[in-house]
């Protein structure tokens, strides 16, 4: 089978690998892709949102699925295109995919069924929102309400800054359109965790948990970031916790979205605070976190396009998808001046020093023309995730450090704690 998959990060890096591994692949494209993807696929120059392209290029070249990982896409409808199209379409629906292009939705379809979440308010005039702001304790968050590629929410630790990043996103457009209108919610004390699954609208199947980093520096110093590093399993994720997220949490959800008239299918990424009183949604996303995906795919043991087909088609059997029982890691080498302007144009050095199983997926990379041969330079902000698994969580966390140490380019950067607090 002919397959494409749309997007060009570190998440359909990952996607790819583990979908080149199937003997029922007979060719791999990538749009647009990036410099490493294309050592495994065809990369074609169309933008991921460009849906009535893609749409014309799969039915053109024989496409039997098309897998939509990134979120602007799935915003963008070409999901829906797809079908109409009559191919196969891994992913969500435009009107699905508002659980994460738009928090307002998200967030009152949690209200309306009872999902466990922070309590909040939504604003669409700035004076609503200072004037909501004055009323509420300190700390707080304020988030922008449609994508802003992961670092659209602000917890501001007095009213002041409150103020500040509400008029950042509503009057001086740090984010665009997707920050006309904000949420206004209370800030949750715990520890963060992520679960995706696999849903086909009804039957799920869970993947393991892990756990982020997003801000840039050490210690959780910083702005935010689209993530620095991940890990999995999580030690307190415990058997107890996760029956209780699948009661009150995952299985509400897509309950909700049926009820409501769009059934999700795809991956649904829950991203929970594991608080005092259990475990609370912080926020949905519509599909692979990044860089979770590239924690969880190299533990998939199940052939990945035979979950996707099975998601597309409705006909998702949760025992069929299995995971190694090991720990794996990820940390994230990223350009001098991420999260903000990158500075790109580097060769990249030390790829071919790393051990033979550990992984480098590529995210901003683009192939040097100056050369043959596996030559790099990169070409974005997050530049490559280094990914190792191990017996256990230390022993992974080991081999990714010492294996990214051999990775050079001018101005890199990465930190140096991931997993650290989890592995005392």
């Amino acid at each position: 089978m002919r397959v494409l998959v749309t997007g060009g990060g570190g998440r359909e890096h990952a996607v790819l690998w583990k979908l080149s591994q199937s003997p029922r692949v007979s060719r791999l494209y990538c749009a647009p892709g990036n410099g490493g993807i294309a050592e495994i696929a065809e990369c074609v120059p169309i933008r991921a949102t460009d849906v009535e392209a893609l749409t014309a290029f799969a039915a053109r070249e024989g496409i039997g699925l098309c897998a939509v990982t990134s979120d602007d896409p799935q915003a963008a409808g070409l999901v829906d295109a797809m079908r109409q199209a009559g191919i196969a379409a891994f992913g969500c629906t435009q009107a699905a995919a508002r659980i994460e292009s738009s928090k307002i939705f998200a967030k009152d379809l949690m209200r309306k069924y009872g999902i466990p979440t922070a309590r909040y308010e939504s604003f669409d005039r700035l004076e609503d929102a200072l004037a909501c702001i004055q009323t509420r304790p300190a700390p707080m968050v304020v988030k922008a309400d449609g994508l802003a590629l992961g670092k659209g929410a602000v917890v501001a630790r007095t009213r002041e800054d409150a103020e500040w990043a509400a008029r950042d996103m509503m009057e001086h457009g740090r984010f665009g359109g997707a920050g006309r209108r904000v949420v206004i919610e209370d800030y949750m004390e715990g520890r963060e965790v992520t679960v995706m699954v696999f849903t086909d609208g009804s039957a799920f199947a869970e993947m393991p948990p892990c756990r982020d980093h997003k801000r840039i520096g050490d210690g959780d110093t910083g702005p935010n970031t689209g993530g620095m590093g991940a890990f999995s399993p999580v030690p307190d994720y415990t058997p107890e916790i996760a029956a209780r997220a699948r009661r009150e949490i995952f299985e509400p959800t897509l309950a909700a979205m049926r009820a409501d008239g769009c059934p999700f299918t795809g991956v649904l990424y829950f991203e929970m605070m594991l608080t005092a009183d259990g475990p609370k949604i912080i926020e949905y996303n519509a599909r692979f976190g990044d860089p979770e995906a590239q924690v969880v795919l190299p533990l998939l043991e199940t052939d990945l396009l035979d979950i996707f087909e099975a998601v597309a088609g409705g006909r998702l059997d949760p025992e069929s998808v299995r995971f190694r029982d090991k720990a794996c890691a990820i940390v994230v080498a990223a350009s001098r001046g991420y999260p903000g302007a990158p500075d790109t144009g580097h060769e990249i050095e030390g790829l071919d020093a790393l051990s033979g199983d550990v992984l480098a997926f590529h995210a901003g990379t683009k192939r040097r023309s100056d050369g043959g041969g596996r030559r790099y330079e990169n070409s974005g902000g997050r530049v490559l995730g280094v990914c190792a698994a191990g017996d256990t969580l230390p022993d992974a966390l080991e081999r990714v450090y010492a294996n990214i140490h051999k990775i050079r380019f001018e101005g890199i950067h990465f930190r140096n704690d991931i997993g650290r607090r989890d592995t005392r």
